[in-house]
């Protein structure tokens, strides 16, 4: 969680990640006042909270695509990927994500270009 990197202002370094199922993600902010909560899940897979300037770790057992953001910063487009395995809820994650990049008022091609990434 930075304030600034490679992909501009207000971001998670790396947006896109592919793990496998089973697997354990920890997001680490690096800035103050970041937060990492998911947004939309696959079906069966466990949502998070992570409490402000905390780092939180997630164990990502169900395949899919998992998208979550910095609460105080979703508006900036503050936001992350994680594909688990295949990406077996992508036509959902695109979905949801185009009401949620809707909402941004920066960058609003970043999460479109983070699910690009998705194989």
């Amino acid at each position: 969680m930075l304030n600034s990197g490679k992909d501009g202002t207000m971001v998670f370094e790396p947006g896109f990640l592919k793990v496998a199922a089973g697997d354990t993600v920890k997001i680490v902010p690096t800035d103050a006042g970041h937060n990492a909560s998911s947004v939309i899940t696959p079906e069966g897979g466990e949502a998070w909270k992570g409490a402000i300037g905390k780092e939180v770790s997630i164990k990502m057992d169900k395949e899919g695509i998992y998208i979550y953001v910095c609460d105080p910063h979703a508006m900036m487009a503050m936001v992350g990927v994680v594909q688990v395995g295949k990406a077996t809820n992508l036509e959902a994650a695109k979905k949801s994500a185009k009401d949620l990049s809707a909402k941004f008022v920066m960058s609003k091609d970043r999460l479109d270009k983070y699910l690009a990434q998705v194989k």
